[in-house]
């Protein structure tokens, strides 16, 4: 498969937020247990699927667009909730490796089809 240049960039942003998200968590010494534990978290969201594409497409992308940890933080920031911080960068880490590998945000038509591309 060839690389478009855009396409390429995408990959890597995916791969910069992966590798930002676990030296930021390396730094504030968070548990690398509690990061194997729940990256892969955020693909749970696919029991939208369940109930259709069309709910299915909206939760599984709530779930992958950087607002959604960027959100907590604000939580965690404005709330005084040091403890979630690490939240929010496993939830980047995911979303940046999810990019890294190709998969991006669903369209309606079909799992498979991501604003990046068809995987």
């Amino acid at each position: 498969m060839k690389l478009s240049g855009p396409k390429l960039l995408l990959h890597a942003e995916g791969l910069a937020v992966l590798v930002a998200a676990c030296i930021v968590y390396h730094e504030v010494a968070a548990s690398w247990g509690l990061f194997a534990a729940l990256f892969l978290a955020p693909d749970l969201l696919m029991v939208g699927y369940l109930f259709g594409k069309k709910v299915g497409a909206p939760l599984y992308n709530a779930g992958h667009t950087y607002t959604a940890p960027f959100l907590l933080w604000l939580v965690v920031y404005f709330a005084h909730q040091p403890s979630l911080f690490p939240l929010c960068l496993i939830w980047a880490a995911h979303i940046g490796f999810d990019r890294l590998l190709g998969y991006g945000l669903k369209y309606e038509s079909g799992f498979k089809d991501t604003h990046l591309s068809r995987v």
